[in-house]
């Protein structure tokens, strides 16, 4: 099963995805009801990049979409692939009239929560669409990363506006609504009655190395997913990363 999800991952994503997937494979083992496939809902899921190759691996997998174009277009890359997977439209906040309560072993919301209206809210809907004993995977843009990557492109002036924005934001040409740091999105998560049970770094180097390197040579690219798998829990450079991964646990009864 490994082996197949890999090979999935190959190519010029590979870097930015690598620790991700590792961890999710990780959390799918620990969690798997009777160590057979989960039932996943993936929030905001758009097109299936996580969807289909979570189906090709056997699990029954759920999108949950604002977009119809992108359901339509989830639903013909499942069949290219020969899988299924179900498409639902609405919100994140939509979860427990959509598919009830304690409807998936895990869920995934990756990149919705900065564009939400209520972070909070949306956050309570993931807690009660997971079963006891089952997890939430969040994935959010990292408000010290974003400091960072602006001072070093020379926008002094927005770094600080940025670290000193309770959002996370730089100003009005800003296109990311808000930003998340360690403490604030596992304050989200423990609110809604979940268990933070691991946090990583995603992408802590990989935006700072120019492409063109990591796609002219595969051996750098082996090299900087072993570093970035290194370094995804370090307590200092985790907050770094570009973006934030937090895996929240639902207590079981």
């Amino acid at each position: 099963m490994e082996g197949r999800q890999l090979k999935r991952v190959r190519g010029s994503t590979r870097v930015r995805s690598a620790v991700l997937w590792e961890v999710l494979r990780g959390v799918l083992v620990r969690i798997a009801p009777g160590g057979g496939p989960s039932a996943v809902v993936d929030v905001g899921g758009g097109t299936g990049g996580f969807a289909v190759p979570l189906a090709e691996l056997g699990h029954r997998v759920t999108v949950v979409d604002a977009s119809p174009d992108a359901l339509a277009a989830l639903e013909r890359r499942a069949a290219e692939a020969g899988v299924r997977v179900r498409a639902v439209q609405g919100d994140a906040a939509d979860l427990p009239d959509l598919l009830g309560p304690g409807a998936a072993d895990l869920v995934l919301c990756h990149s919705v929560l900065e564009y939400v209206d209520d972070p909070a809210a949306a956050m309570a809907a993931l807690a009660q669409a997971v079963r006891p004993g089952g997890a939430v995977s969040l994935l959010t843009s990292g408000k010290i990363a974003a400091v960072l990557h602006r001072a070093i492109a020379g926008h002094f002036d927005d770094a600080a506006r940025l670290l000193a924005d309770p959002a996370g934001r730089w100003g009005e040409g800003d296109r990311m609504p808000r930003r998340f740091t360690r403490e604030s999105l596992s304050e989200l998560a423990a609110g809604a009655g979940l268990r933070v049970a691991e946090l990583h770094g995603v992408r802590i180097f990989a935006d700072l190395v120019p492409g063109g390197t990591l796609d002219a040579d595969a051996a750098s690219a082996d090299a900087l997913i072993a570093l970035e798998s290194a370094a995804a829990g370090h307590p200092v450079l985790r907050d770094l990363a570009t973006q934030l991964h937090l895996v929240a646990d639902k207590p079981g009864p």
